[in-house]
């Protein structure tokens, strides 16, 4: 507002001038109609008045001028609110207008401030405490909208913001300062002030750095990136230089007889050092690479990146196989046509999986070889074309025979999981000159590792379907094995009772009828190992025929069975036949066994109630304990029979859940068990000549009773 008559003055605020005047051309020429581009634009236009102003008060003060320039100090005070306040419009729509009525009441108190006469014209630097209490209010109320504005930011998008918010602060805390020291002493500082323009000039690359952030503003603001580093290698050997004078400076103060001598020779050697940084590639490399993270927009849309590479591992386009899209996937990031995709396989080698627009390879490469090694250790990106040009880069790095003579090979990526290289894709060369830069680097480190995860889980999936196929075929061995058990039974008895009825002709005929079951139960047997045949449909059984046919089986064993149906409707349950038959005949056999012959087994059928049919097979045998029943009988290969397999109640329980029903045990040592096995009905009639299915893979064959 005021400024001291003076050559630093003058030449502060008319570099001020210039440098808005500079700023509000390039925004002028880069606005297209933004709101917060215009009030942008505005706020810097009257900023350069104000600065144009001050310069001209300090070359020629005078009290006409000074009242003119509390105007446009209002003015400018006024502009950088409103741009404060176009940026806090979303706060507005969500009811907080409180900023818009304080800065209201905040600039009406400042423009009566400045047109009541309090100003003194004798004096420029004495002012009356109004004025100066205004503009103290104003510079308050300015950190408040810049707190408001970042506040008001969720977190994710306060990069875009931050320098301008750190601007502006800077600046309304140097004008807090400035006016209330003026407030204090009621003369404001002429030195503070000469420098205003100045400081004010210094907060414009950080405004400018947002705007070029915020393309919201509908400002097209492109920077140099040959400018910014030419600019920031001279600010940085500047800064290095003041290091190096400091030292000198303190070397030869300190150093006494040898001070001077001691600065020449640090001079000579930071001269010396600063020459070598200066004709270094490598440290010119990491300048760019440094001034090109931190201070430009990024060379990829990284969010439309990622979603298109996650979408092309998830979806496989084009009937492509997983691999075939992680190739893609990858070559699309670095406009490159296809590749091959290594993967490393159980006995530790890396052997060609998936190929995309690629000639076939059989080359496979060792895990102990250098170019595993090396994509393990360093995880690098290996860029063919560098590597032939500076092999020393790649130290440690020997490429094998097979990948020098692919003259089309252009990248290898490793693909690392959990730290461990699970493959490597080589890309071929792209279809356009595409530069590998840092970000390409960092883009194709992050994208190998989410395409290493793809890879590893398909692997571990596809070794647990391998496992659970043996598991099956195990599990379905076990079962025919028990089946064939009870094959070897039937002969067995029929070989025991062939030595006094061998001369019967009705047992001969049943002993052929034996042999013939036999025979066509281990075809069918054999069948299912080598088939795998697949479990029928289920189908309605009668369960009272079924429980039948079951006791006509066993009736040359001792106790007989006794059986009790209801005599009314069939009751009928969904299930496969044959199997049905095997489990339950498992059940009445094993109260068989366990029951002596003046003893009772009685299987009963109750009426169904609630959608299920109750059955129960009960004896007066041995009985079980509960602990057995709870920690071992439903356990496989748990058994008390000698020579059993202890698969029967495993498989017994097992197909019951299958069928939706349930089962249950209840049992006392030398109490006898009953068994009560719940399924639900089919709600109809079974189908007339309903026989029991057949082909199934765990299904079991009780033996056939002989006739003495």
């Amino acid at each position: 507002m005021i400024a001291e008559a003076s050559d630093v003055a003058v030449w502060a605020h008319g570099v001020a001038a210039g440098a808005y005047a500079l700023f509000a051309l390039y925004l002028l020429r880069a606005w297209r109609g933004g709101r917060a581009g215009g009030a942008l634009l505005a706020a810097v236009t009257v900023s350069m008045v104000w600065a144009a102003c001050s310069a001209l008060l300090a070359a020629w003060p005078g009290s006409l001028l000074l009242r003119l320039i509390g105007f446009i100090e209002v003015l400018r005070v006024l502009a950088w609110y409103a741009f404060l306040l176009v940026l806090l419009q979303p706060l507005w729509q969500a009811g907080r207008r409180w900023p818009l009525w304080v800065a209201g009441g905040v600039s009406a108190g400042m423009l009566a401030a400045v047109l009541a006469p309090a100003l003194s014209v004798d004096q420029p630097t004495a002012v009356a405490k109004w004025p100066l209490a205004a503009f103290l209010a104003a510079a308050v109320f300015g950190l408040v909208l810049v707190e408001q504005v970042f506040r008001g930011l969720p977190r994710d998008s306060r990069w875009a913001l931050k320098p301008l918010c750190l601007g502006l602060a800077a600046s309304w805390m140097f004008e807090l300062y400035f006016f209330a020291d003026g407030f204090l002493f009621a003369r404001l500082d002429p030195q503070v002030g000469s420098v205003r323009g100045l400081v004010h000039a210094m907060v414009m690359p950080l405004v400018a750095l947002s705007a070029a952030r915020n393309p919201s503003w509908t400002l097209r603001i492109a920077v140099s990136r040959t400018v910014v580093f030419h600019s920031t290698a001279l600010a940085v050997a500047g800064a290095y230089l003041l290091v190096i004078a400091a030292a000198g400076y303190y070397v030869r103060y300190v150093g006494g007889d040898w001070g001077r001598a001691l600065q020449t020779a640090l001079l000579f050697a930071g001269l010396l050092m600063l020459g070598l940084l200066v004709g270094s590639g490598a440290s010119r490399a990491r300048l760019r690479v440094l001034v090109n993270k931190h201070l430009f927009p990024y060379r990829y849309d990284y969010r439309h990146e990622w979603l298109r590479f996650t979408q092309a591992l998830s979806v496989a386009d084009d009937g492509l196989e997983l691999g075939q899209s992680v190739i893609k996937a990858l070559s699309d990031l670095v406009e490159s046509p296809g590749g091959v995709l290594w993967l490393r396989h159980a006995d530790g080698r890396y052997r060609p999986h998936s190929r995309l627009n690629a000639q076939h390879c059989e080359a496979v490469e060792e895990e102990s070889g250098s170019l595993c090694r090396f994509l393990a250790e360093r995880e690098w990106v290996i860029n063919l074309e560098e590597f032939r040009v500076r092999r020393s880069h790649y130290a440690g790095l020997a490429l094998p025979a097979w990948l020098q003579q692919q003259e089309d090979a252009w990248l290898v990526l490793p693909l690392i999981a959990d730290a461990r290289l699970v493959g490597f894709v080589v890309l071929k060369t792209p279809r356009t000159p595409f530069e590998v830069d840092w970000e390409v680097l960092d883009l194709l480190k992050t994208a190998q590792r989410q395409a290493a995860g793809y890879l590893a889980r398909m692997q571990v999936t596809e070794a647990l379907i391998e496992a659970r196929k043996f598991d099956a075929f195990n599990r379905m061995s076990a079962f025919v094995v028990h089946d064939l058990k009870n094959l070897v039974a039937q002969l067995s008895l029929m070989l025991k009772n062939a030595q006094r009825h061998r001369d019967n002709p009705q047992f001969q005929q049943d002993m052929l009828e034996t042999v013939a079951h036999v025979e066509s139960r281990m075809r069918a047997l054999m069948g299912q190992l080598q088939d795998k045949t697949p479990i029928d449909a289920t189908r309605a059984v009668d369960l009272g025929a079924l429980l039948q046919r079951i006791a006509d089986n066993k009736r040359n064993q001792r106790p007989p069975v006794e059986l009790v149906v209801p005599q009314r409707d069939a009751v009928t349950v969904f299930a496969h036949g044959e199997r049905l038959e095997r489990v339950l005949g498992h059940l009445v056999q094993n109260a068989l066994d366990a029951t002596p012959d003046d003893g009772k087994v009685i299987v009963q059928v109750h009426d169904p109630k609630d959608g299920a049919v109750t059955l129960e097979v009960s004896d007066t045998g041995c009985g079980m304990t509960p602990e057995f029943i709870r920690e071992r009988l439903s356990r496989p290969f748990q058994t008390t029979k000698e020579g059993g397999m202890g698969l029967g109640v495993y498989e017994t329980a097992q197909y019951i859940r299958e069928l939706g029903g349930t089962i249950a045990y209840d049992s006392g040592k030398g109490c006898g068990t009953r068994v009560t096995v719940r399924l639900p009905v089919s709600g109809r009639e079974p189908p007339d000549g309903d026989e029991p299915s057949g082909a199934q893979i765990c299904s079991r064959t009780e033996p056939q009773p002989l006739r003495a």
